[in-house]
């Protein structure tokens, strides 16, 4: 597995980054594309996660090892794939989300796209107990408020990233609506829109 990547941030997309290393460039999966976009040019590590299937082979990446290892603890989960997993990481709550599953926070866990009660139920049933160490380590300042990105025509082009990056994660056209006002009230970088979309859609 390859453990991290260092290279110079190429390329961004709602979906993903491009890392060029020494001219080859990687495409790498990561739940706030946009978060990056401060490092356009710039040199960073990123931790990653090559996902293999019959069909597929992607790499997927990360700012620190812990949001790595939460991102491999839900792929564990039934009912959870790297989609859903990326959703859950791109509000930037990993602290959140494990408190979630301590607690038997079903009604939390349901807010994130792809996620039913039993998916829930089962977040809880397969991960509770599992995580206090991974908890301890995020509890510190690992994941400040992070950016958003959205595409519309009728909005900002920062506004417009931050919501086609919110479809991209599976949140539905009808959600976002509801707080798009709410954002148009502040004039923000992309990642940070997606940022305040995700809180507000997590209420």
């Amino acid at each position: 597995m390859i453990e991290f990547i260092n290279g110079k941030v190429d390329f961004i997309s709602p979906e993903f980054i491009v890392i060029d290393v020494s001219g080859v460039g990687y495409q790498i999966y990561t739940p706030n594309p946009f978060l990056f976009q401060k490092d356009l040019g710039q040199m960073i590590k990123i931790y990653t996660f090559q996902y293999v299937r019959e069909d597929v082979i992607a790499l997927y990446g990360f700012e620190t090892r812990q949001e790595r290892t939460l991102f491999t603890k839900l792929l564990n989960v039934s009912g959870i794939g790297p989609k859903g997993a990326m959703a859950i990481l791109a509000a930037g709550q990993p602290d959140a989300v494990v408190q979630a599953i301590e607690d038997e926070n079903e009604k939390f866990l349901v807010k994130f796209p792809g996620v039913g009660k039993k998916t829930a139920r089962q977040m809880i049933l397969d991960l509770k107990g599992k995580l206090n160490d991974l908890l301890l380590d995020l509890m510190p300042d690992l994941f400040e408020p992070e950016k958003v990105v959205i595409n519309s025509g009728k909005y900002s082009h920062d506004l417009e990233e931050a919501i086609e990056a919110l479809k991209v994660l599976g949140y539905a056209e009808k959600e976002i609506t509801k707080v798009i006002p709410q954002l148009q009230q502040e004039q923000l970088p992309t990642d940070q829109y997606i940022k305040k979309a995700l809180q507000l859609l997590l209420r």
